[in-house]
């Protein structure tokens, strides 16, 4: 019987990236390779300064590489106008930031809207949907002011889930949460990727990583291999 075909969503070929001030010049990025998998979660995992934030950011295409290429679903995302960029990370892609991820002046609902009506995927069934699932049902006309920390994270999640990406990309998601809210956004990422979508998540926390079906450990931009 032949084997099942995987769907490879996410590639990242090679990737370099250097920042400069004034004369000195950090390499932050290192000949780093990383392939995402449908269904699959992949935890970045290293010390502060390992290049974790600067990898997601050129995967998001928010950051350009200085070498090496990042393909999303087949269609590649660097070196375009940041126009096509914003495009394809609208049809594909969700981004989670450790915080800032709510406009202040919108409501959650409003929040969640966006995203959708930006895509033009305006879906009202999906919202109350998302907005059950992650218990924000009764807070949909608050203000991101009115959320506690573990709330604001989960109406974070809503928004990048908005548009039903096919890859959801996770910067330090629960770094500032206690651990009852960490639990809480760790099963839910858990259930997004085991329903098939994809999840890419820097992170120090060793409870997120277990999460994992896959650890990638950087250091100094280089990935490290056991052994």
């Amino acid at each position: 019987m032949a084997q099942a075909t995987t769907e490879t969503v996410l590639e990242a070929r090679n990737l370099y990236r250097f920042f400069h001030s004034d004369e000195e010049e950090t390499l932050a990025l290192c000949g780093v390779s990383l392939r995402v998998d449908a269904g699959e979660m992949v935890a970045i995992v290293g010390p502060s300064g390992s290049g974790k934030s600067t990898l997601l950011a050129c995967l998001a295409g928010l950051d350009e590489p200085d070498g090496g290429e990042v393909r999303i679903l087949g269609e590649r995302i660097t070196r375009r106008p940041e126009p096509q960029r914003a495009a394809i990370r609208a049809r594909s892609l969700g981004f989670l930031f450790q915080s800032d991820n709510l406009i202040e002046h919108l409501t959650v609902e409003e929040n969640v809207l966006l995203p959708m009506r930006l895509a033009r995927k305006q879906n009202e069934q999906r919202l109350r949907t998302l907005l059950d699932v992650l218990g924000l049902i009764h807070h949909r006309r608050a203000y991101p002011g009115q959320l506690s920390g573990g709330e604001a994270v989960r109406a974070g999640l809503a928004v990048a889930l908005a548009v039903a990406p096919k890859i959801l990309l996770a910067d330090e998601p629960t770094g500032e949460l206690d651990a009852t809210a960490e639990a809480w956004v760790l099963d839910l990422m858990e259930t997004y990727y085991r329903d098939g979508g994809s999840v890419v998540v820097a992170t120090h926390s060793a409870a997120l990583a277990q999460k994992a079906s896959r650890i990638v450990t950087l250091e100094d931009g280089k990935e490290v291999t056991d052994g």
